[in-house]
């Protein structure tokens, strides 16, 4: 058997399977996460009317907005009606914030359709690579660290590589026209 590894040795090809590996997920990351944000937006939508929400939200709506304008018309009407040189009291200029908002109610149906939404594009060609470059990296890691001897490690390094199209020991090519 040959010589086993040293653990500087160990990290090092951990560190090269993640300059590998993590480029192309991050980009790929990057699709699913635009594929996810549409999905959402359109789940929020089905799921709102399915479960009848819709109604309930543009009933909120249509009172904040009344809310919204009380409130403007009354700071305008006090501010108007003050003596000069007075300014109004601490607690109007502040309002009073509702426990419940319009924006609580969205919020929680954006959580529950990105949830939807996040299966639909696991099942998506995008979401579906995502997982083969998770996965690979997780079986490149986990042939380092069961390896033992670095001949055999480059070896099945370079064959988890290959799957995403990268080699392992790959040379650098020379710059064109470089001079000292």
């Amino acid at each position: 058997m040959g010589k086993t590894m040293t653990k500087y040795q160990l990290d090092h090809y951990k560190d090269k399977v993640k300059r590998q590996f993590d480029p192309m997920i991050d980009e790929q990351e990057l699709l699913v996460r635009k594929f996810k944000t549409d999905a959402t937006d359109r789940a929020v939508d089905k799921l709102s009317k399915k479960i009848g929400a819709d109604k309930i939200i543009n009933k909120f709506r249509q009172a904040e907005k009344m809310l919204e304008d009380a409130r403007a018309s009354a700071l305008t009407f006090f501010d108007k009606k003050k003596p000069k040189g007075e300014d109004l009291n601490y607690e109007f200029r502040r309002g009073r914030e509702a426990e419940l908002s319009l924006s609580d109610c969205e919020t929680q149906l954006r959580d529950w359709a990105s949830k939807l939404a996040q299966r639909e594009i696991e099942r998506r060609p995008e979401g579906l690579k995502l997982k083969q470059l998770k996965d690979l990296k997780v079986k490149a890691i986990d042939t380092v660290m069961e390896a033992g001897a670095p001949e055999q490690l480059s070896i099945a390094l370079d064959k988890v590589s290959q799957k995403v199209g990268l080699r392992w020991d790959q040379d650098l090519q020379a710059i064109p026209n470089f001079k000292q």
